[in-house]
């Protein structure tokens, strides 16, 4: 039998709540100040004048931010098939092999997540320089520096996400599939993929979100012609502040708030499954 709530607990709630609330306000309403203002008629970024989708109209007109759109979406989605390859495949390495130097092999991939990403960015930037890459390829090639950039700062959240999921397998079922007959092909292919399905789609939503909002890293590593949109937003600003900067990055945020909320609703729809 419940114990009905006393006035602490009800004071504890609101408290809780009240905690909460704050938190998404502090967090969320310059944001949706900023998308507001991106529908505003006037051309100072801080002065409402009217209502007018005059700055949507000219972002779609801007070729240059066209452009770095089209080169961050290229490099958002290649490096997070990659990452989520590479990422996936140590998780199971690590998870299934011992090897000489295992423990070393675990800390080395949990470095890309604790460094600055400036360390990351430099770093990158004088590897290219010392292996003399080349900088006038044509396009897509030229955004390969900023894909490997991106996969090897990415792919290690991929690892983490997987391999959490993996600690919750049931080695038995291995067992049982290796003793009717199963190679390890087939293993993978019918038992520990599916199992996986909702870590590879949360890791590769992760990389997917670090790709395409990174900034510092790729600043480094970017040449002329494979800038992506945060940081032709960046180069803007440093000029002059123009209202299509605004739905610029209205744009930018409805995108990856919609990739977050299809995968939430994937992933709660999978777990519905299993469940049934």
């Amino acid at each position: 039998m419940s114990t009905p709530a006393g006035p602490l607990d009800y004071t504890r709630r609101w408290s809780l709540r009240l905690t909460v609330a704050a938190a998404l306000l502090f967090l969320y309403v310059p944001l949706l100040v900023m998308m507001a203002f991106s529908f505003n008629d006037s051309t100072r970024i801080i002065r409402w004048e009217g209502f007018s989708t005059r700055w949507y109209e000219s972002v779609w007109q801007n070729t240059a931010l066209i452009e770095a759109f089209t080169n961050s979406m290229v490099i958002a989605f290649s490096a997070t098939l990659l990452a989520t390859a590479i990422g996936t495949g140590l998780a199971i390495c690590l998870w299934r092999f011992r090897f000489p130097g295992k423990t070393l092999v675990e800390a080395v991939n949990g470095l890309p997540i604790v460094i600055p990403e400036i360390s990351l960015g430099v770093a990158m930037m004088i590897f290219f320089k010392q292996i003399n890459w080349p900088s006038d390829l044509a396009w897509p090639l030229n955004l390969l520096p900023i894909i490997i950039a991106h996969v090897a700062f990415a792919f290690p959240f991929v690892t983490l996400v997987v391999r959490a999921r993996l600690t919750g397998f049931d080695r038995s079922l291995e067992e049982a599939a290796f003793d009717l007959g199963a190679g390890m092909g087939l293993f993978l292919r019918d038992i520990l993929l599916p199992y996986l399905k909702p870590a590879l789609i949360a890791g590769a939503l992760l990389a997917f979100t670090l790709s395409l909002d990174d900034f510092v890293i790729t600043y480094f590593v970017s040449e002329v012609g494979s800038t992506t949109l945060p940081v032709k937003i960046y180069s803007q600003l440093r000029f002059k502040v123009q209202p299509d900067i605004n739905a610029a990055f209205t744009v930018l945020i409805v995108l990856t708030a919609s990739i977050a909320i299809a995968a939430a609703f994937i992933l709660n729809t999978m777990q519905k499954k299993n469940k049934s």
